[in-house]
């Protein structure tokens, strides 16, 4: 099953690769293969110092962390995505979050499921009737229903 990979996962699976997202992160190579937005690796340079300081890891702890997290995720160009699938997805967040049309562009696009931790775009696209979205329980237990 593709699982496409917003953000905010992958800042929670860098501050803690042992809990429950890092594990399913690093332990599901038999049940997901895991994208995300090519974007999204600036996201987390822009958010670097933030991380940092956050984590109780060193820099050279947090640049480990974040070189095994990507060797995990296959990152696409969004120049790849086409138009209309932006256009889509601009209409669908356009009152949720309009920064996550590109998530949802390239769930759309890979015919994948957004995974996501932020609750107000969860709640906003299951209330759009978006059947694509997946939180860190459903994922865990669509996991273990598959092993």
């Amino acid at each position: 099953m593709k699982i496409i990979v917003d953000t905010n996962i992958i800042f929670s699976a860098l501050l803690n690769s042992t809990g429950t997202i890092g594990d399913l992160i690093f332990n599901s190579d038999r049940n997901f293969e895991f994208y995300s937005c090519s974007y999204m690796k600036h996201e987390i340079d822009k958010h670097w110092d933030k991380l940092k300081s956050i984590s109780k890891l060193t820099e050279e702890q947090l640049l480990l962390a974040r070189l095994e997290l990507f060797k995990k995720i296959n990152f696409i160009n969004e120049e790849l995505i086409p138009e209309k699938q932006w256009l889509s997805a601009e209409r669908i967040v356009k009152d949720i979050d309009i920064d996550d049309s590109d998530f949802v562009a390239l769930t759309n696009f890979m015919k994948g499921h957004l995974w996501t931790g932020d609750k107000p775009l969860y709640n906003g696209l299951k209330e759009k009737n978006f059947k694509k979205v997946i939180n860190t329980k459903e994922l865990d237990e669509l996991r273990k229903g598959k092993d």
